[in-house]
């Protein structure tokens, strides 16, 4: 196992402790809870530089590191809408949307032997996620603020799904050129 992917395994590892901590009964737990939340953004940054920078880019790695950043970004998601910083429905859309692009990544991983690799509306769409769950986390944001900015965070990431979708077309077609004369 290489640096970049054990960073995302740390960042996995990470998400069960991130839940725990942000409902413990402290007056310092959300505090801390963001703590951790940047620990894991940062391990994100850190793998994916690594990976490009030492070209140590693994198959292992383009599914540990998109898995460890939507079940972060889940059950960051789900913290702060159980505590009541967020409507359900921003949940439910969060989790649609990963769910759609897990199935297609698995049907692909299964096709092709391979996932498509991140993209620039992707990482755009992690890090607005992380900065707006960031400052539901830290500070006492109101709620219709809130939901504008997490509408918009939502919003920016089904943007990256219709871009992910367009580029496993491409895929599936590259794979199989006789179903594009059907």
């Amino acid at each position: 196992m290489n640096l970049p992917n054990f960073l995302s395994l740390i960042r996995l590892l990470l998400v069960p402790v991130f839940a725990r901590v942000f409902f413990l009964p402290l007056p310092s737990a959300h505090q801390w809870a963001g703590f951790l939340y940047a620990v894991a953004f940062v391990t994100d940054i850190a793998d994916g530089y690594i990976a490009r920078r030492f070209h140590m880019v693994t198959r292992l790695g383009r599914v540990l590191d998109p898995l460890a950043d939507k079940l972060m970004t889940f059950t960051v998601i789900l913290c702060v809408a159980v505590d009541g910083m967020l409507p359900l429905w921003a949940v439910a859309a969060f989790f649609c949307k990963e769910l759609l692009m897990g199935l297609g990544g698995l049907f692909l991983l299964r096709r092709t032997r391979d996932v498509i690799p991140s993209n620039w509306l992707g990482k755009a769409s992690t890090g607005v996620f992380f900065v707006v769950l960031a400052a539901m986390v830290l500070f006492p944001i109101p709620y219709p603020w809130a939901v504008g900015l997490i509408t918009f965070a939502l919003l920016l990431s089904f943007a990256a799904l219709f871009r992910y979708a367009a580029v496993f077309r491409t895929a599936i077609k590259s794979e199989n050129p006789s179903d594009s004369k059907k």
